[in-house]
């Protein structure tokens, strides 16, 4: 089966590229080039039907990635659908289905169903999961285990996967021996971890590399290879466990490129502000300028219940320096479940810092929104503001708190706006704005 990196090495443009290429603005053999070459994915799996393919990588628009999914503590498939449809609205271009509850395959295909956008997930919660529910615990995950789940979610339509295979046997010996403050907080990478540990041998997925390309071949799903030792503080930040999963993944980038698998790589979680744009160049380099999916950073640890905040002041950054999709975090990161709302306002701070690096890197190609608001603000058009305003409820609301005596200002200056005393003095000077 020929899959989107083929065509492109072919110069043949699909469907898809013609899709991304009149979105984004950017030339059809532009894009197919930067797909041959692998620093342009597109997402899209061979057996979604209701999926808007989306460009993730060099030259392209900031992405914005929303978690969601089911807890031991609280599994509600209706509220995670609403979910996935808020995100969807507020502006995520990807959601990804980390369900750890329920009935996992029923989950992740009413999300598939429900959304039109591409969806991840992360295989190996699935498989360790049911390992610990049928035969005791997650160290009973076998090989086969692992790879049927990967080829179920494949089979479901599932457009990218997180695979952590850069969580090796040699490394979880010496990060066992020498534990850094926090330890390993991914969670598919703990569970990788512990099989290597217990059974004393490598990593199935790092293992049995060929055949993971193998299926993501046959569906032409995007290999998203996890960052299993991200850190999980900012005293972890940059240490040998990190760098060396980085350099374990850049040599799997190339073997995935060489099979024609669309690759992306993800990045760390916890660092100071002062090692994101290093942690992003680093990757471009190690990886050869694969597409860079970056969780938050998450830049300070004092936070909780405003880490979104945080995640996009990190995410900002990292888009600067090169960066090309963005994990949003909620409110309620490092404290519990999102809820609707958490998910909403963990999108819409994402969106804006995504927007916002947009405007530095692609100029003019993502100024428009912003050229449209001046424009309403200038003239004091509150009608336009509130459309092009990424969240016109919010806006319309806190306008509307306090009814201004002067009708078209706001409240705060009121008759003593500044854009309305400067129109009325060059209206009196026979002078137009």
């Amino acid at each position: 089966m020929a899959t989107q990196m083929d065509a492109a090495k072919r110069g043949q443009i699909t469907e898809e590229m013609r899709i991304v290429s009149r979105e984004e603005g950017e030339a059809p053999q532009v894009l197919c080039q930067r797909i041959a070459e692998g620093t342009v994915i597109i997402t899209r799996n061979i057996q979604r039907e209701n999926v808007h393919p989306i460009g993730i990588g060099k030259g392209l628009r900031t992405k914005v990635n929303a978690n969601i999914g089911t807890s031991q503590d609280l599994c509600d498939l209706k509220m995670e659908i609403e979910k996935a449809k808020i995100a969807v609205k507020y502006g995520a271009d990807t959601i990804m289905d980390l369900s750890t509850a329920g009935d996992l395959d029923q989950i992740r295909r009413a999300i598939i169903k429900a959304v039109n956008v591409p969806v991840g997930t992360v295989p190996i919660y699935q498989a360790a999961i049911e390992a610990a529910e049928k035969k005791g615990a997650i160290i009973h995950t076998t090989e086969d285990d692992i790879f049927n789940v990967i080829e179920k979610h494949a089979k479901d339509g599932v457009d990218f996967m997180t695979i952590h295979c850069g969580v090796t046997k040699q490394i979880v010996k010496k990060l066992a021996k020498h534990p850094r403050r926090m330890g390993v907080v991914s969670r598919g990478g703990t569970f990788l971890a512990a099989w290597i540990l217990h059974h004393d041998k490598e990593n199935p997925l790092y293992a049995n590399y060929d055949y993971l390309l193998e299926v993501a071949r046959k569906y032409d799903f995007a290999l998203s290879l996890g960052d299993g030792l991200r850190p999980g503080c900012i005293f972890d930040s940059t240490d040998w466990a990190q760098i060396q999963e980085l350099l374990t993944i850049g040599e799997l980038v190339e073997r995935a490129r060489a099979a024609s698998v669309q690759v992306m790589v993800e990045g760390p979680g916890h660092l100071p502000l002062n090692d994101v744009a290093a942690n992003v160049q680093l990757e471009k380099s190690i990886c050869k300028g694969a597409p860079f999916y970056v969780l938050g950073p998450v830049v300070t640890e004092i936070a909780p219940g405003y880490d979104h905040i945080v995640g996009a002041i990190g995410g900002a950054l990292a888009g600067l320096a090169g960066a090309d999709f963005l994990c949003y975090l909620t409110p309620a990161e490092h404290l519990g479940l999102p809820d609707i709302e958490d998910v909403k306002e963990g999108v819409i701070v994402t969106k804006i810092a995504a927007h916002a690096t947009d405007i530095a890197k692609l100029g003019t190609k993502a100024m428009a929104w912003d050229l449209a608001m001046a424009k309403a603000r200038a003239s004091l058009n509150w009608k336009e503001q509130f459309k092009n305003a990424i969240d016109p409820e919010k806006a319309r609301r806190i306008h509307g708190r306090i009814k201004p005596k002067t009708p078209e200002t706001c409240s705060m200056c009121s008759k003593y706006c500044a854009l309305k005393v400067l129109k009325e003095a060059l209206k009196a000077e026979g002078q137009c704005l």
